[in-house]
């Protein structure tokens, strides 16, 4: 799509020429070669009125017949420029709007995520707290067959004293 920057904003290919030349029209008239233009053409007119070249009568009933069309024309140019520039700035509060939505929308996801991860930090906090216990579990566990092992060795000492004993009951 081919797209121009015409007075701020970005027209399409769909935009009328019509609308390309309005617009530049709209510029060109507040412009400072426009001033110039405009003081040479009213200094012209006077100067025909002064200079005796055209009746006084007949040079300001052309001036001011001009001036009244320009001014006509300039409105109308000035209410389509506006009446585009609204356009423009309605479809742009629509994209606010919608901005201002999924805004919304994110901050509705990230609160989920928020109690998400709550939630996911009471679960690893029960877990840590389980992996102790079990942990301390475990340490009792070994204990207690450490003392069984030391247990078992020490009724082995006994059992083979006792069988040493009865071997010599035997032997004598």
């Amino acid at each position: 799509m081919d797209e121009k920057q015409l007075n701020g904003e970005i027209r399409t290919e769909k935009t009328p020429r019509t609308v390309y030349f309005f617009e530049y029209l709209t510029r060109w008239t507040g412009s400072i070669p426009s001033l110039i233009v405009h003081t040479i053409l009213f200094g012209g007119a006077f100067a025909l009125g002064f200079l005796h070249i055209a009746p006084w009568d007949s040079v300001l009933l052309v001036l001011t017949t001009l001036v009244s069309l320009e001014a006509i024309y300039l409105s109308l140019l000035i209410q389509m420029t506006v009446n585009r520039h609204s356009e423009s700035l309605k479809e742009v509060g629509e994209d606010v709007e919608g901005i201002q939505e999924d805004i919304e929308e994110i901050t509705e996801d990230v609160e989920g995520i928020q109690e998400d991860i709550e939630e996911i930090t009471e679960d690893v906090e029960g877990i840590q707290e389980d992996v102790e216990e079990m942990t301390e579990e475990d340490a009792e566990d070994a204990e207690l067959e450490k003392r069984h092992l030391v247990s078992l060795e020490q009724l082995t000492k006994d059992v083979q004293r006792v069988l040493q004993d009865l071997e010599k009951f035997k032997k004598q």
